[in-house]
């Protein structure tokens, strides 16, 4: 009898796969272009103005940096990008014919960011940011493509993915779909401005914020009540802060033009972009319109406030006398006694959100590895801080980062040794 019940148990799994499967299958479908759709996505394949709109629209997105491979040509693929599951390798998005998409039609295109769909219907690994690009409208993706179909084409087969077993079966992203991906393209709000629904689009789709700023379960998906709440990095092991201005909001106290000033220089008066933001500042929203970077700090401005987490009841370290010290020694020349920093100069640390998150990861790696503000063309010579991953030992870091964290206005949790040495061992790219 206890095998019928496993058997039968099985069964039940297998005809809610089934079920989910048919039922995603039937919903998974875009509208094919019409023979007149065909004939002007032709032309517009071939118009400069297009392309040079598919140049910023794929800017915004951030695409090169996933497929370009350290010193690769740009959009040939070949980076790897490590997940929780195992490696999966950036494909070729150049128009060689072979190994990237200079067979694949416009209608394949879309179905790739709308749908999540290889030009052979096969589903793509979420690794790729479709459950953010399906937001992305039909005109807006049609410039992107015919930015690629100009750049010129390049030979270079991706490499097989790393995926572990069952994870590497495609066909289980089925169950997965049906769980966390919600096709569909973003819908101006009619009871907001068009600024704001001009940064909602930006935020929700393109820029594909979310795909960072939000925590992932077990099986690496969002769930839908998460949006830009703050999440740590699968295996990069940087905390992406929840992007709420208002009171409890990981931003909390910010401008718009602190905002603005961070997207588009790498710093503002609040703090300064470090670790996998300093990359997106430095490829990507540096070279936004401020038009598009006001529409993006509107919406921000916009997410509600958080509900306030139940807080521990506030123990200053054991170390604090010694991080004090070592922070005198070490830090105060640059961030300044009382942590408030120079202006345009050094960020501050009394109130920084990166010294203050729920997780003290950025902080330490910070004090490991070096903070490094991107070059932007608004600043193009910032100033660093050096690394102290080899002068000092996880102790010291422990007691130092503890003690920014836990003077002055910042109340936030001591930090372990243990916590730095799991830290100081993880890859940096």
């Amino acid at each position: 009898m206890k095998w019928l019940r496993r058997g039968a148990g099985l069964l039940v799994v297998l005809l809610l796969i089934g079920a989910a499967a048919w039922w995603y299958l039937a919903r998974d479908r875009s509208e094919p272009s019409t023979p007149v759709q065909r004939e002007a996505e032709a032309a517009a394949l071939a118009d400069p103005a297009r392309i040079a709109q598919g140049r910023y629209l794929a800017t915004v997105g951030d695409c090169a940096a996933c497929h370009t491979a350290r010193g690769g040509a740009t959009y040939a693929g070949g980076r790897s990008l490590a997940t929780p599951f195992g490696d999966v390798p950036a494909p070729n998005i150049t128009p060689d014919p072979d190994t990237g998409i200079g067979q694949w039609s416009f209608d394949d295109f879309r179905a790739a960011l709308h749908l999540g769909k290889g030009r052979h219907g096969e589903l793509l690994y979420p690794v790729f940011s479709y459950t953010s690009f399906t937001k992305v409208t039909r005109d807006d993706a049609l410039s992107i493509f015919a930015y690629l179909k100009s750049l010129p084409p390049v030979k270079q087969a991706a490499p097989p993915t790393g995926l572990q077993f069952p994870y590497s079966v495609r066909k289980s992203l089925v169950a997965w779909r049906a769980l966390y991906f919600k096709p569909g393209e973003f819908k101006p709000d009619p009871a907001q401005s068009a600024q704001w629904n001009r940064g909602a689009y930006l935020v929700q789709g393109l820029g594909h914020c979310n795909e960072c700023h939000a925590p992932r379960d077990s099986l690496g998906g969002i769930e839908q009540n998460q949006h830009l709440t703050g999440g740590q990095i699968p295996q990069l092991d940087w905390y992406a802060p929840d992007l709420s201005t208002r009171t409890g909001g990981g931003l909390e106290g910010w401008t718009a033009q602190d905002v603005v000033d961070l997207l588009k220089t790498g710093q503002s008066a609040k703090g300064t972009a470090f670790g996998p933001m300093a990359d997106v500042v430095r490829l990507s929203t540096q070279h936004m319109t401020d038009a598009d970077l006001q529409a993006v700090a509107t919406y921000l401005q916009s997410l509600p406030p958080r509900a306030p987490t139940a807080a521990a009841p506030f123990r200053q370290a054991a170390s604090h006398e010694q991080g004090g010290k070592l922070y005198a020694q070490r830090c105060a020349d640059c961030h300044g006694d009382h942590g408030q920093g120079v202006a345009g100069v050094y960020p501050p640390l009394d109130g920084n959100t990166s010294v203050t998150g729920p997780t003290s990861v950025n902080a330490v790696r910070s004090v490991l590895l070096g903070g490094f503000a991107p070059a932007t063309a608004a600043n193009p010579r910032p100033y660093s801080m050096p690394p102290f991953a080899q002068q000092l030992d996880d102790a010291e870091v422990a007691a130092v980062v503890g003690y920014i964290r836990q003077s002055w206005s910042n109340k936030a949790g001591a930090v372990t040794p243990g916590e730095v040495g799991r830290y100081r061992h993880t890859p940096v790219d």
